[in-house]
């Protein structure tokens, strides 16, 4: 059974050549890479880049709470995980969270990825302030982009 992880905020750039570096391994099949980037458009303002602002210990908190619950809610026990978030100014294009994972199957690298990102958008405490071009900032509400059932 196989356990591997890294898990961080990093107040520098993120880099996905390290994560697939730290997940590469002939033991698993399957391997995914999502990275979230800055984008320019957001509820119809121009945006020229977000700071991201973080509470360190508990966001690695919660990122460890996700990645153990990960055997019993997901029954993938051999595999391997990194998760990374900037914190700090970023620039468009700029990358803001990596999430790379290795699992035996396909399925089972797709269905972990997925709920990484999901646990990680409704639990962990990551803010976010978007810069637009009229020199004006906001900061925004978290949107998970799975919503709970009433």
């Amino acid at each position: 059974m196989l356990h591997t992880k890294i898990i961080d905020v990093k107040k520098r750039k993120l880099s996905i050549s390290l994560a697939e570096e730290f997940i590469s391994s002939s033991d698993y099949g399957a391997s995914i890479f999502f990275s979230g980037t800055v984008r320019n458009q957001n509820n119809s303002k121009s945006v020229v880049g977000i700071t991201y602002d973080s509470h360190d210990a508990l966001v690695i908190k919660s990122f460890e709470e996700i990645y153990n619950e990960i055997d019993q809610k997901l029954k993938i026990e051999d595999k391997s995980v990194f998760i990374e978030h900037a914190k700090g100014f970023l620039n468009l294009g700029e990358i803001s969270i990596i999430i790379a994972v290795a699992c035996r199957h396909r399925d089972e690298a797709y269905v972990l990825s997925r709920y990484i990102i999901e646990e990680i958008k409704k639990r962990s405490p990551i803010w976010k302030k978007e810069h637009y071009l009229n020199n004006e900032s906001n900061w925004l509400k978290g949107n998970p982009i799975v919503h709970e059932k009433d």
